[in-house]
């Protein structure tokens, strides 16, 4: 099976649980930019997956925020696409529902990473002044995001949810769990859906799993 649901010790969802052994589809089964052929080992979740789950999370945050006036805080890069289609299904949600959302979206980037390492030397860009976040129910979306909510709460939002796509099984990682979890994953790179490497893979729909040879050829 490529994934079982897990559930978090207050009893939420903690998203679709994509097991260690999971080899994920054979390329061949989808459509990818040929410039990345060689480059991939496998699709790990097909883009209408991702879709079909962004959409749930969506619902859920309607449910949980429906009367609240909200600011959104993408993280760019890696997070920008998934952002944007959760917006893009709030919005719809909001319009065919009695529960509507004002929202608004603000945009920070966060770098941390130099080829596929994480490293200790960590970025905020554009998060300078927040102060507009005071008083407002604030839902994150993207990586890295405990130096970030260290920040964001100096400016006193009313409430803090954080939204993540994905969340890797890596040791220490508990501590800090999305509200709002799509995936959890092994401890493996991956690429694509805006997620990159060195600025490769983020015009790939899919999200996948860069080859040894990918990494060599695309390597800084």
């Amino acid at each position: 099976n490529m994934a079982d649901v897990a559930v978090q010790p207050d009893g939420r969802s903690g998203g679709i649980v994509i097991e260690d052994d999971w080899p994920g589809y054979s390329l061949d089964l989808f459509s990818y930019p040929a410039h990345y052929s060689g480059d991939l080992d496998c699709v790990f979740i097909p883009h209408g997956v991702i879709m079909d789950r962004t959409e749930r999370l969506a619902r859920n945050i309607m449910d949980d925020l429906g009367d609240h006036d909200i600011v959104v805080l993408c993280v760019l890069k890696g997070g920008y696409q998934f952002c944007a289609d959760l917006v893009d299904r709030i919005k719809a949600l909001s319009r065919n529902s009695n529960r509507s959302i004002p929202m608004r979206v603000h945009f920070i980037r966060l770098k941390s990473y130099l080829n596929d390492r994480s490293t200790e030397d960590l970025h905020i860009l554009g998060a300078e002044d927040l102060s507009f976040l005071a008083g407002k129910a604030i839902v994150g979306t993207g990586k890295t995001m405990k130096t970030l909510l260290k920040h964001v709460e100096a400016f006193r939002p009313k409430m803090i949810k954080v939204a993540g796509l994905l969340v890797k099984r890596v040791p220490h990682n508990w501590a800090c769990l999305p509200d709002y979890v799509g995936f959890e994953i092994p401890n493996r790179f991956v690429v694509g859906y805006a997620l990159d490497y060195n600025e490769y893979f983020r015009d790939l729909n899919h999200i996948c799993v860069i080859s040894e040879s990918g990494k060599i050829k695309y390597k800084i």
